[in-house]
């Protein structure tokens, strides 16, 4: 035996208007609802706005009269504004949390073809997530009929019914993750799980995303392939702007990112809107975030708060809404600990954070990379070039080895590729092309690496001899010393930063005194620290 039909509508004061007896001469979907030759609808619980009592009194008797059997229910609600997204859901919500259902023994449909279009999606959020344990109910008019009856179809939300449905659904999911991949048909299995994972942010979220990783695993390319997914899905209005904030110095970081008015400061000849403004709507990309100033993170915070900042001279706030992708290849968690970066800032960059690996941790897209790099030289250069079986041999067991350490990542693999296909002769890689590019490759290292006490602020401070008699601990240690040193403007200011936890705790009294003692352990002076170039 068949389960009695509840129907679950709101009248429709357009469409079911009419007091008179032309009302009949048209459709009117409420009526419409229990005119249907095939479909009998046992009780019908028609939600009823005050203001509308006596079209919704009206239309309980026209729709008794062509179904005796039909049973009408009218529940009386409040919309102050039908077109207000909160009190509405709220309205019908509470009405669905309220009713008693009894699945067991009815057969529920929520009829979505009256109301206006925030009553419908609300009608259909409630139902799609079960709140409203029903299935979906349009009713619509026929064309040249003049009897009024129209037509009705049920629309059921088991999407994995229609296959067709659900395999373009999955298809155009795998093309935004395949994007995001620059079109690499990557094998290792966690990369291609953070891929998904970020596809998902991506388009759900317009929150801050902080990517993270050594220098060349392609923070700068990913933040780019994000920007145009979500510009082909209509996430973003505005533009992309990126900068790099190693570039970023004094005044003219501020000026850069946040604009300033004419005569703010020497040099300002007339005004300057700033990246910030210029990301309105749209995506902002700042790479080597950990880099930023102090003032400008605090300005970078409330502009991601708030929406406004304040542009250099101006007492006027700016305005600008925009998505943030930062990117670092720095521990911010230790450049906070250190003073160097805001704690408040990081929490709020923080919410998404996708840590990209390095080279070395994917051994086994070394290959579709190699294809990929090919395929980028063919398109610039418009010659195609392939190795032949033995150099490419050599070339991948090269790249796989333990001892290659791929310092740079992608850009020293993507360089290789590019010097090789370059020399190939005949668009054909040789052996002696490779094993020329290897010891190219291993002789850049070894100088990188000798090189890498000299350009850290502690080789630059101490000298790279001495430097090398440091354990690893001291270094890294000093190094964040010396940055925050760097940042500050006094030796209290930075005993202040370095030891702020200390003093919190009243554990140090005097922050000044104690990085004076700690600089001493390694024969350093504030004035050396101030005056040494970073």
């Amino acid at each position: 035996m068949d389960k009695p039909v509840v129907v679950i509508g709101l009248i429709g004061t357009v469409l079911d208007k009419g007091l008179k007896e032309d009302r009949w001469e048209r459709w009117r979907p409420t009526v419409s609802l229990a005119n249907q030759e095939d479909f009998v609808v046992d009780r019908l619980e028609l939600l009823v706005p005050r203001r509308w009592a006596k079209l919704g009194e009206v239309l309980a008797e026209d729709v008794q009269s062509v179904s005796p059997e039909t049973e009408v229910v009218r529940h009386e609600v409040s919309f102050a504004d039908p077109w207000d997204f909160a009190e509405v859901f709220a309205v019908l919500a509470d009405f669905a949390d309220a009713y008693e259902f009894d699945e067991e023994r009815e057969d529920y449909l929520v009829h979505i073809t009256t109301g206006t279009h925030v009553h419908q999606i609300c009608l259909f959020l409630l139902t799609e997530t079960r709140r409203l344990p029903a299935r979906l109910l349009q009713t619509s008019p026929i064309q040249g009929d003049k009897s009024g009856r129209g037509s009705t179809s049920i629309i059921d939300l088991d999407l994995s019914r229609y296959d067709q449905l659900a395999t373009r659904f999955e298809r155009e999911r795998f093309e935004g993750v395949h994007f995001l991949k620059a079109g690499i048909e990557t094998r290792d299995a966690s990369f291609n799980q953070l891929m998904d994972r970020i596809e998902q942010v991506a388009l759900a979220s317009d929150a801050p995303i902080l990517l993270t990783g050594p220098t060349g695993v392609g923070k700068t390319g990913l933040a780019r392939r994000i920007f145009e997914l979500k510009k082909r899905h209509h996430r973003v209005s505005g533009e992309l702007v990126d900068v790099n904030c190693a570039t970023l110095r004094g005044d003219a970081a501020m000026s850069t990112l946040f604009g300033h008015e004419k005569g703010a400061f020497t040099g300002a000849q007339s005004r300057r809107e700033g990246l910030l403004r210029t990301a309105d709507e749209g995506l902002l990309f700042l790479d080597e975030v950990g880099e930023l100033g102090l003032d400008e993170q605090a300005m970078l915070l409330r502009a991601l708060e708030e929406g406004t900042f304040l542009p250099l001279g101006s007492d006027r706030a700016a305005q600008s809404r925009f998505q943030l992708i930062a990117g670092t290849n720095r521990d911010l968690g230790a450049a906070v600990r250190a003073g160097a970066f805001r704690e408040d800032l990081l929490a709020r960059i923080d919410l998404w954070s996708f840590p990209l690996p390095a080279l070395r941790e994917r051994l086994a897209d070394i290959e579709p990379n190699l294809e990929f790099e090919l395929e980028r030289f063919e398109k610039k250069s418009g010659r195609r070039v392939t190795f032949n079986k033995e150099a490419r041999r050599r070339f991948l067991e090269f790249a796989v080895d333990a001892g290659t350490p791929w310092t740079a990542n992608f850009r020293d693999f993507g360089a290789a590729i590019t010097r090789m296909a370059t020399l190939a002769p005949g668009g054909r890689i040789q052996r002696e092309t490779v094993d020329e590019e290897f010891a190219r490759l291993r002789r850049g290292w070894r100088e990188l690496e000798g090189a890498a006490a000299a350009t850290s602020l502690v080789g630059a401070v101490l000298g790279a001899d001495a430097c090398a008699e440091l354990d690893r601990f001291d270094e890294v240690q000093l190094e964040e010393v010396l940055r925050v040193c760097r940042r500050s403007s006094t030796l209290s200011a930075a005993g202040r930063a370095l030891f702020a936890a200390s003093r919190a705790r009243r554990t140090s009294t005097n922050d000044a005194d104690r990085l004076t003692k700690y600089l001493r352990r390694f024969g350093l002076h504030w004035k050396d620290v101030a005056a040494t170039p970073e």
